[in-house]
């Protein structure tokens, strides 16, 4: 047996359904088919309010890790939080055939919207979700079907800026041989004294082994499309944030996008969020998702 021990698919799935028993009720789990498999979906809020679509960081993020903003945000709109495909989590991909590029992805979205009979959104990710997010909107851009009414960008990787060197450095070690020790280690470096959600770090330790496939990565997009995004967007950052420098990020989002407001978030770091949030940031996101032309009553 490997230190890292066997993967145990009850454990995983009775640590993810602690972490969605903290969501708000009513809620319910759709499973969309797609061309890459089947997507999970949670979904909460009111049937006719406007859809938001959340996706979430890499790794074993998974839907689940929205519950702190979820009830802010369903008062509102019908939040749509998406398991990504072939990470961990409870969406399946279809045998070998998994997203292997950035176009696959904006295809996988397109038919998972089309699946849950939306025509256009608001979007929101974090982290790795955020940089998929982007991507998406930058892909119907061009676009008169305009999909992406609104966009959010929750501390985004590989959006605007690099990783810091020591950020790589450290996370190597879980990356090339996970262990639970190792996650918990590093998610402890990373997030320093803010206190995390037991059953959120029993989820991240109960993924290691998950047969996960090798998440689409690629260059940061280019500064032209960002230039042609007119989709209004919000970019918040952590404040302490130890994947980059937030002062960073945020100046070259503001030299780029057009349409674009930028906030840093205190005393908060990456891995942080979205589960373990300041206390204004569900109020934040609900104001800029109700700014003008508010997509309400033109729900899915």
């Amino acid at each position: 047996m490997s230190a890292r021990g066997p993967y145990d698919a009850g454990r995983f799935h009775d640590a993810y359904d602690k972490v969605m028993a903290k969501w708000p009720a009513p809620r319910e789990a759709l499973t969309v088919p797609t061309p890459f498999g089947e997507t999970h979906v949670n979904v909460t809020g009111p049937a006719d309010a406007p859809p938001l679509v959340l996706l979430p960081g890499g790794g074993a993020a998974t839907s689940a890790s929205w519950y702190a903003q979820a009830a802010e945000l369903s008062r509102t709109r019908r939040v749509y939080a998406v398991d990504l495909i072939g990470a961990p989590g409870r969406s399946t991909p279809a045998g070998d055939r998994h997203p292997r590029t950035v176009a696959d992805l904006t295809g996988w979205l397109d038919s998972l919207l089309d699946g849950l009979g939306i025509e256009a959104t608001d979007l929101g990710g974090h982290s790795y979700g955020a940089w998929i997010a982007l991507h998406y909107a930058l892909h119907h851009a061009p676009h008169a079907s305009g999909r992406v009414r609104r966009l959010f960008l929750l501390d985004p990787t590989q959006c605007f800026a690099g990783f810091k060197a020591a950020y790589l450095l450290r996370a190597l070690p879980m990356l090339l041989r996970p262990t639970p020790r190792r996650i918990r280690a590093f998610l402890d470096w990373e997030t320093g004294p803010a206190p995390l959600d037991a059953d959120w770090l029993t989820l991240q330790e109960a993924a290691v082994g998950f047969p996960a496939r090798r998440p689409v990565t690629g260059p940061r997009p280019a500064p032209e499309a960002l230039r042609g995004l007119e989709v209004p967007v919000l970019l918040l950052l952590a404040g302490n944030s130890r994947t980059h420098d937030p002062a960073e990020v945020a100046a070259r989002a503001k030299a780029l996008l057009p349409n674009v407001e930028t906030a840093v978030l205190p005393d908060v770091s990456h891995h942080a969020l979205p589960q373990s949030a300041p206390p204004g940031l569900g109020r934040r996101l609900g104001d800029f998702l109700a700014g003008p032309g508010d997509l309400a009553g033109s729900g899915d």
